[in-house]
């Protein structure tokens, strides 16, 4: 299988590089804290990842500002920013609905997107991921200090002393030629001073406001001896996704590895959360909107589109208060809540078509 590189730039000029692989309905990945397109591709910590989620599938990824083949500069490294970069590459692509991944730190990248654009993610996988960043978590901010500090002077040393220390957290049960491939990572994938910003940022990003308002159905997936981040915070996030679905992998790597057991356990839950989560969809479109009007219908096709009330009012040649009305009875039917949720289940039945 192979993998086509192309680049974009984000809302602020920096460059971008995003790569294809495999064929089908889109899955697209957030960005990590390190990575690199190519170095990454025969890597033997993320190839099986990769094989797995181009199989049936299109996988669109890319790296993040400041790492791999992206513009490896100084910039904005903020959430915000992560996130336009996300919207950047998946406007490249053209693509209307995917499949949001996000592990480790790019969860939180993930979280952000979904609840701002319910209506472009059919489902939500997050593995080993946080809420709440871990510098500014009172349990673990210490020893995140502590390990982010040793960065500026150590990440550059011929010696792989210091880079051991992140290779050992992440991959204990790792081979020798899985951990000696971690350990090129850190020096390969960016320069120190971005790293360090990168980290930092990611270590302060907040999202448990948003949390409790994802409506898209989500599968979060955590290591049970997780060093990196433990297992508690997967739960944590769990708790706060309505309905989310929460599964534990015996493993105490970071990242999954492909000899391990949990591999084949963590293959088996996503395969069947993609596939439960489609034929729900299907049951529940199709027993929801034949309760619905067929002015009802065309108004909820209106507010697929992102149309506002003022404008589905000029274009079906009714007035404002009519449309609210339409709007209040399609909610009921519904039993959703808010507009948000609403879109998600007329995109899924295909009304925002045309």
């Amino acid at each position: 299988m192979d993998q086509k590189i192309r680049f974009t730039k984000s809302a602020d000029g920096v460059r971008i590089a995003y790569a294809e692989s495999g064929t089908g309905s889109p899955i697209v990945k957030a960005p990590n804290w390190l990575s690199h397109l190519e170095f990454d591709w025969k890597s033997p910590v993320w190839r099986h990842w990769f094989k797995f989620f181009s199989t049936g599938h299109r996988l669109v990824r890319f790296d993040a500002r400041g790492c791999g083949l992206s513009d490896w500069t100084l910039a904005d490294f903020s959430l915000d920013a992560h996130v336009a970069d996300l919207e950047a590459v998946i406007d490249a692509n053209a693509l209307e609905r995917f499949v949001l991944l996000g592990i480790s730190i790019g969860g939180p990248i993930a979280i952000e997107y979904a609840h701002r654009h319910p209506e472009r993610v059919s489902q939500l996988i997050l593995y080993g991921t946080y809420p709440q960043g871990p510098l500014i978590h009172p349990e673990t901010a210490e020893r995140a200090r502590q390990l982010l500090d040793l960065i500026p002077k150590g990440w550059a040393w011929e010696n792989a002393a210091f880079r051991q220390v992140y290779t050992t957290i992440n991959l204990p049960e790792g081979t020798e030629e899985q951990r000696a491939w971690f350990n090129d990572l850190l020096r390969i994938t960016c320069k120190p001073e971005i790293g360090f910003q990168l980290l930092t940022a990611a270590g302060e990003v907040d999202v448990r406001d948003k949390v409790a308002e994802i409506v898209v159905p989500t599968l979060v997936v955590h290591a049970r001896r997780d060093a990196v981040t433990r297992l508690d915070r997967g739960r944590e996030l769990a708790a706060g996704i309505p309905g989310a679905r929460f599964v534990e992998i015996d493993s105490q790597n970071h990242l999954l590895l492909e000899h391990e057991p949990g591999w084949a356990r963590f293959r088996e839950v996503v395969g069947e959360f993609l596939g439960d989560a489609a034929n729900a969809r299907t049951a529940v479109d199709a027993t929801v909107l034949e309760s619905l009007t067929a002015r009802e219908r065309n108004v909820l096709e209106h507010i697929a589109r992102g149309l506002s009330n003022d404008e589905i009012s000029t274009a079906l040649y009714i007035s404002e208060k009519t449309v609210r009305n339409h709007i209040t009875s399609i909610f009921d039917k519904l039993h959703v809540d808010s507009r948000a949720k609403a879109i998600v289940i007329a995109r899924e039945a295909g009304l925002a078509a045309g």
